[in-house]
């Protein structure tokens, strides 16, 4: 079970898909699966004494994941868990099996709840199956975890297309603008963009001052969320004073990816001035 002979495995299983055999791809997966579930609970903790994938908030996540030390001790084989689950969630879908797709992603989630990519196929399987409430509630979620603002785009891309089919346009037009607000290219939302040019779900239709109010009797927030780069942020300067740049580096262009460059060197002078507020009395 290491992560060489697991990364050749799933490389040889994504093979099988492209080839069109969705079967033997799927075999071959179950069998990695099972063997990396008994690895998991010969050598790990179980899940009722390291809960380390269900904390309440975003930031004792981020807080949580930023140690070094893993505490499961999966670094040889946690880092693809997730690959394999969602290989596994493909191979079953070509394969037309929809439940054991589901429970597939529903591992994938687990393995690595910070990726909302996984959250957001598991709610377009639920939205395939009729399952609104788990498809609502999937994508909603994504907006107190993500960390990538392509995850934000698709979850307002998401919302429009629900609002719409709702006969609810103009909420519909102000979840598009929020998703154009965040700037970055996305098949998705450009897609959505020219089903609705012209149409009452057009997001020109709509102000800022408007689309916020829709949102927000929706209960949607109306853009990237202040709160999730501030932890993003927070997180990259604990990581640069250890002296991992790299990490820190990453985390700060997340952050500015989520609410621009202009907001991210704002949030960095706040916290800033709050980390000194104890000697000047700021607060």
């Amino acid at each position: 079970m290491s992560q060489t002979t697991m990364t050749d495995d799933l490389e040889r299983a994504e093979g099988l898909m492209l080839q069109g055999q969705p079967e033997q791809a799927r075999e071959l997966l179950a069998r990695l699966a099972e063997d990396a579930e008994e690895y998991v609970d010969r050598n790990c903790p179980t899940t009722e004494e390291v809960q380390w994938f269900s904390f309440p908030t975003l930031f004792e996540r981020l807080a949580y994941r930023r140690v070094e030390e893993d505490p499961r001790d999966l670094r040889d084989v946690g880092e693809p868990l997730d690959r394999l689950y969602n290989d596994l969630a493909l191979a079953s879908v070509q394969a037309g099996d929809y439940d054991e797709a589901v429970a597939a992603l529903k591992r994938a989630v687990r393995w690595n709840p910070m990726d909302c990519s996984y959250r957001l196929s598991l709610a377009d399987l639920f939205r395939v199956s009729g399952d609104v409430q788990e498809y609502l509630a999937l994508t909603y979620s994504v907006f107190e975890r993500a960390s990538d603002a392509r995850h934000l785009i698709r979850a307002f891309v998401n919302f429009s297309g629900w609002f719409a089919s709702t006969e609810k346009p103009r909420v519909a037009a102000a979840a598009l603008r929020a998703a154009r607000a965040l700037d970055l290219a996305d098949s998705s939302l450009e897609a959505a963009l020219d089903q609705a040019a012209g149409t009452d779900r057009d997001p020109d239709l709509v102000s800022d001052a408007e689309m916020s109010e829709l949102l927000a009797a929706e209960g949607l927030p109306d853009g990237a969320n202040a709160e999730i780069a501030v932890c993003l942020l927070m997180c990259a300067g604990d990581a640069a004073a250890a002296g991992a740049r790299d990490v820190a580096a990453n985390l700060t262009l997340r952050a500015r990816d989520l609410v621009g460059e202009p907001a991210a060197k704002a949030l960095l002078e706040l916290i800033h001035e709050t980390d000194e507020g104890g000697s000047d009395g700021k607060e």
